[in-house]
């Protein structure tokens, strides 16, 4: 075979084992992200017709203003825009004209603290900045004038009040090279959720190529962070809850997210605001803090709006508390939200019989009292075993005396000495440990539960205990206490639980290592120390659950006695 054949072979097989490996093993590329972080959809603009665009409605000629539905007639602007007031049931929220947006969200059923002339909770905090949040922008900055645009509402005065229903307000801003966008807000009566439409109606002679951009914005100091929940942006991404620490923002894979979003939000212990698309979409989110302002930015991946067409955005938002079943009746997976860690499957379960009890005994703390009995029962059996392992153990106490004085030299045949005295008599030295280990994962859950159970907040229970999400304090004093968060107090219930603590050892057999009984004896010492700053909701479970504890001890003790 001559070298011009072989060489003409060796091509040949090459560009057939590369075009195999291509056919078989190279994939598409993915959706391209441009240098503004939005994902694109790849679509054509040039050579497409409009109506072969998703989501784009195609416009013949721009309309006489007459002829357009009331809401987008766009007449010339005052160069501040007026406030309007939507009234519910549930809120007092404040729009601004200048530009379309949402400057105050105050919620009626929540006030900012205990006090009785408190003010309402407000939701959004930008006393200082005109623009509000729910900013829409496009990230090329493709719009000329957009950024200080006064759009107009289509109401006359100032105010919208919803007693029932829904009602809809509209604001609508016109470009002075024909493009005309529309902000529509839709309320009902009975919900958090607000209905956001946005149409962009393009009427000049180029397309809209840049994606279209909404922003949450709010105050956030360091006062916003929380050492025990988290506090900050957060996303539903590719069906899993991403917490971003604002302390990370300075990191790019912590500005920037790409992939399918469900919705993008911020959050504090108690509260959130979301941007919920219509539906999860390939799509990226930027989070920054240039300043005290927070600001997450969800980026649309629609696509482009072509010339003399109009596309239409829907989403819905939410601003109000973090309770699971305002959060459920939303949809959207907004649940997620409510993050309780390793502990979930144990914490959501028991927010959700908190809650279900309540319908009927309308104490939070008395139904915290109640769950701890439930539990308590629940465990009844294998504390029994524990229980007397434990008074077993305390009958070998003169036995066990002996063997320890007679091999107090030989600590190694001591220790044979003990086993077989355990095994004589079939005790478990560990036993009595047991139900305090299965109760440590209640605990957490219980914990994790109480601190961000928006129910308990404000929640009254009885005498001094008038909020059961803060730490109990009877009187309040203006020095300051070291180990001590404030208010500044008596801290009464956490003190008797250390005493029921102090009790339930004494109940209990000492351990054979006289080391160990020391750093028992200051056991109930440390967790009063701990539970002095805890939600007194926590302390009153923990305290009724060492008084269940004593009963059922001394109960077994009398039947073993």
């Amino acid at each position: 075979m001559s070298m011009e054949v072989r060489m003409l072979l060796a091509i040949v097989l090459s560009f057939s084992i590369f075009l195999l490996y291509h056919v078989l093993f190279v994939k598409a590329p993915p959706a391209p992200v441009d240098q503004r972080g939005a994902v694109q959809e790849t679509q054509e603009v040039e050579g497409q017709s409009v109506a072969e665009l998703e989501g784009v409605k195609a416009l013949d000629e721009e309309p006489p203003p007459e002829s357009l539905p009331e809401e987008v007639v766009v007449t010339t602007p005052a160069q501040e825009g007026r406030t309007i007031v939507v009234s519910t049931p549930l809120y007092l929220a404040e729009f601004t004209e200048n530009g379309g947006t949402l400057k105050s969200f105050k919620l009626k059923k929540y006030r900012e603290s205990l006090e009785p002339e408190s003010p309402l909770k407000e939701l959004v905090q930008l006393p200082e900045d005109p623009r509000g949040t729910l900013v829409v922008s496009f990230m090329g900055q493709r719009i000329l004038g957009l950024t200080n645009a006064v759009f107009v509402a289509d109401v006359e005065g100032d105010s919208v009040d919803i007693n029932e229903g829904q009602e809809r307000l509209s604001f609508a801003w016109r470009s002075s090279d024909g493009v005309t966008i529309q902000k529509s807000y839709t309320f009902s009566a009975d919900t958090y959720e607000v209905g956001l439409e946005i149409k962009v109606r393009n009427l000049s002679s180029e397309p809209i190529d840049d994606n279209l951009a909404i922003s949450l914005r709010n105050s956030f100091g360091e006062d916003s962070e929380s050492r025990y929940v988290f506090s900050g942006p957060a996303v539903l991404l590719d069906g899993k809850l991403e917490e971003i620490d604002v302390k990370d923002l300075s990191k790019p894979k912590d500005r920037e997210k790409a992939g399918t979003i469900g919705w993008v939000a911020q959050v504090d212990r108690y509260f959130l605001s979301a941007i919920v698309p219509k539906e999860p979409r390939k799509a990226a989110v930027k989070m920054a803090k240039p300043s005290d302002i927070l600001r997450t930015t969800y980026i649309d991946p629609s696509g482009p709006v072509p010339p003399k067409s109009e596309r239409t955005y829907q989403y819905k938002v939410y601003f109000g508390p973090k309770s699971i079943e305002i959060l459920d009746s939303v949809g959207a997976d907004l649940t997620r939200i409510l993050d309780f860690g390793f502990f979930d499957i144990i914490a959501k379960p028991l927010l959700h019989a908190m809650n279900f009890i309540f319908r009927f005994i309308p104490n939070y703390g008395v139904v915290i009292i109640i769950i701890t009995i439930i539990v308590k029962l629940l465990f009844w059996p294998l504390s029994n075993k524990s229980y007397k392992s434990m008074s077993q153990m305390k009958k070998l106490q003169p036995k066990m005396a002996e063997i320890k004085a007679k091999y107090k030299h030989d600590r190694k045949l001591m220790n044979q000495e003990m086993m077989s005295l355990y095994k004589l008599y079939k005790v478990n030295p560990l036993g009595g440990c047991l139900p305090m280990v299965l109760q440590i994962p209640v605990f957490f859950a219980f914990y994790k539960m109480l601190y961000q159970a928006i129910e308990l907040r404000h929640a009254p229970f009885w005498l001094w205990i008038n909020d059961l999400s803060a730490p109990d304090r009877l009187f309040h004093f203006d020095i300051t206490l070291p180990l001590m968060a404030p208010p500044y107090g008596i801290p009464v219930l956490t003190l008797v639980m250390g005493a029921s603590m102090f009790l339930q050892q004494k109940m209990s057999p000492p351990p054979g290592d006289p080391t160990q009984a020391k750093m028992m004896m200051f056991m109930p010492i440390f967790f009063t120390f701990i539970f002095i700053n805890f939600p007194s909701g926590l302390v009153l479970y923990w305290l009724v659950n060492n008084i269940l504890s004593m009963v059922q001890q001394k109960y077994v003790s009398k039947r073993t006695a």
